[in-house]
């Protein structure tokens, strides 16, 4: 093989392990159990600067602050709570704050088997109105107690078709009020929330106030590196999505969006909180993150978000909103038809995004009707795949073939140029030319396929279907590395204390494609080189994504197989050099005179 396209062959190796490099968290083993332990005070809000406003959050209060002479006889009192039962959730209310106290998802559970709980409940509780008044105070309705229309430990059940409205009221004097009005569905995952303002006109000031979840979300998953590398908090305006990610430690992203909002939302790994404004216009919002550290090199994420609405100063006027809290599912997600799903890690939007939403996706759910183990799922899966990338692998099995016939004409060539490097490259070209070989022919393949294999990545390793799904034997949980042995020692650069067996089987896999496909004693280096490195960043990935790889690899082995064998012996041919258009128009040309004598 030439001197360029090994060269080509390593670079292409090179950008493929810094790609999956970059895109893959690191594995570091580590368990989050008791949220109370592993967060880290944020501040409850920031300044919010949209337009032609001024709302200004700030640090938490002090017992000192006053809440004014609107506000301050509503920070004593007895908070009642109620609780919310459907099939698929389990909520938490209370009268304090008119907070949403906790959010258990019934069908999910933590790596411990608790129910997963989308509410920090040790903060408090969240979702609450933050605005000015009148007399220069920032109030924060989460230590205000409302009247509610519930008795303490009120339980309602909502059946599947059903849906429950609760009100309460926070009275401000005999004429101003806040009321606040949830209604809650027994098959959804989200609440509608209405906030009305009566006779708050001469109350709020500067025209506007916020609606904000400040409390971040408990993690649920037992690496908290990996989950905190999947969380982010997002606002999405203009058909543009504007994302933060608090990737630093102890370094707070922030970023403030001005104008119509569509939403505002946060995410961890596998779960979502949004809050849509609907019917008025939003005109701006702030999103805030902070990145702590945690025991055994652990690490969290929280990240406050708030959104903005205008305050027309009517005597009475309200705006409506949806709230969700639930499994990133592109489905669940998809479904409120304001561009929701853009916070799923589908890849990039251009190119990747596509074929991960309208091909992989669409598939992938289309097997699960039929097929109950997701492993097996992604079995077929690599099947389905191979299939389509057949005419790809094809080729560029083939061409490397040939490639591996021409290595004796062409150290033949090296040998004998070897003085004369200019001269050995026009003898190697003529040579690939002769017998219709292109040297980029096994690369181009290979680098048509990364845009498939990129989006299998993104769907598979953040995909809520396959977190707690059990396969075979030892691989109880396809959203995680298959852990097979522990390590006495920690592999540097790869951070590697734990092996995953199905990562060591793509491995091998991998090996045995290259022992097959690579005959140049030059490359010898690479069989062994490609193999150990990608299954060292392997050994992280989510166990399902390496049973696709693995799988996959078995089918390349069987098909490079197949191909060797159909032209196994068959000798090389010069391909026959086809006169061009001009020549025959050149002969046509020279004859015409003489024809025209006659």
């Amino acid at each position: 093989m030439e001197k360029n396209t090994i060269i080509g062959f390593i670079l292409i190796g090179l950008v493929l392990m810094i790609w999956l490099w970059i895109s893959t968290p690191p594995q570091k083993p580590l368990k989050v159990n008791d949220d109370s332990t592993k967060t880290t005070q944020t501040k409850t809000q920031r300044e919010i600067k949209p337009a032609a406003t001024d709302i200004t959050s700030s640090k938490k209060k002090s017992k000192e602050d006053s809440l004014g002479r609107y506000f301050s006889h509503l920070n004593v009192g007895k908070g009642k709570i109620f609780i919310i039962e459907t099939d698929i959730y389990r909520a938490e209310i209370s009268s304090l704050g008119g907070s949403i106290l906790k959010w258990e998802l019934k069908q999910y559970k933590t790596w411990d088997k608790y129910p997963v709980n989308l509410v920090n409940s040790t903060r408090g509780g969240d979702f609450h109105l933050l605005f000015y008044t009148s007399d220069g105070k920032l109030v924060n309705t989460k230590g205000l107690y409302f009247q509610p229309s519930f008795t303490q430990n009120q339980i309602f059940k909502i059946g599947e078709n059903d849906s429950l409205t609760i009100e309460m009221i926070l009275s401000v004097n005999n004429e101003s009020r806040i009321v606040k009005t949830l209604k809650f569905y027994g098959n959804q995952y989200s609440f509608n929330a209405i906030y009305r303002f009566d006779k708050m006109e001469s109350i709020i000031a500067n025209f506007a106030y916020q609606v904000t979840w400040s409390s971040g979300m408990p993690y649920s998953e037992h690496n908290s590196v990996d989950e905190s590398n999947f969380s982010k908090a997002f606002a999405y305006a203009g058909g543009e999505l504007t994302e933060i990610d608090a990737s630093n430690l102890n370094e707070p992203a922030m970023d403030s969006i001005s104008g119509k909002v569509a939403w505002i939302a946060e995410r961890n790994k596998y779960f979502a909180i949004a809050i849509i404004p609907r019917g008025k216009d939003s005109q701006g919002a702030y999103i805030e993150g902070r990145r702590s550290g945690l025991p055994d090199e652990g690490a969290r994420e929280d990240y406050n978000i708030a959104i903005e609405m205008p305050f027309m100063s009517h005597t009475t006027e309200s705006d409506s909103f949806t709230v969700y809290l639930g499994p990133l599912g592109f489905d669940a997600v998809k479904k409120y038809n304001v561009g929701l799903d853009q916070i799923m890690s589908l890849g990039a939007a251009w190119i990747i995004r596509p074929i991960s939403e309208y091909v992989i996706i669409p598939v992938f759910r289309f097997l699960k009707i039929f097929i109950p183990n997701y492993g097996v799922v992604l079995i077929i899966f690599s099947f389905i795949i191979k299939i389509v990338l057949h005419p790809l692998t094809k080729s560029s099995m083939k061409s490397m073939q040939k490639m591996q016939a021409l290595q004796p004409m062409m150290n033949e060539i090296r040998e004998k140029y070897k003085d004369d490097p200019q001269k050995m490259n026009q003898q190697v070209m003529r040579l690939y030319k002769e017998y219709g070989v292109n040297p980029a022919g096994g690369c181009l393949p290979m680098l048509l396929q990364l845009p498939i294999l990129y989006a299998l990545w993104a769907v598979f390793s953040s995909a809520i279907e396959l977190r707690q799904a059990s396969f075979i034997w030892w691989i109880q949980d396809l959203s995680i590395p298959d852990v097979v042995a522990r390590l006495p020692f920690r592999i540097p650069i790869f951070n590697i204390t734990e092996i995953s067996g199905l990562a060591l089987l793509m491995g091998v896999t991998m090996f045995i494609q290259q022992k097959m496909s690579v005959k140049d004693p030059r490359q010898k280096m690479m069989v062994w080189l490609m193999p150990i490195l990608l299954t060292l960043m392997f050994n992280s990935f989510p166990s399902g994504l390496n049973l696709y790889y693995f799988v996959f690899n078995l089918l390349s082995i069987a098909q490079q197989a197949w191909i060797n064998r159909q032209h196994k012996g068959e000798p090389l041919r010069k391909i026959e050099v086809k006169k061009s258009f001009g020549g025959w128009i050149s002969k046509i040309a020279k004859d015409l005179p003489a024809k025209q004598k006659h």
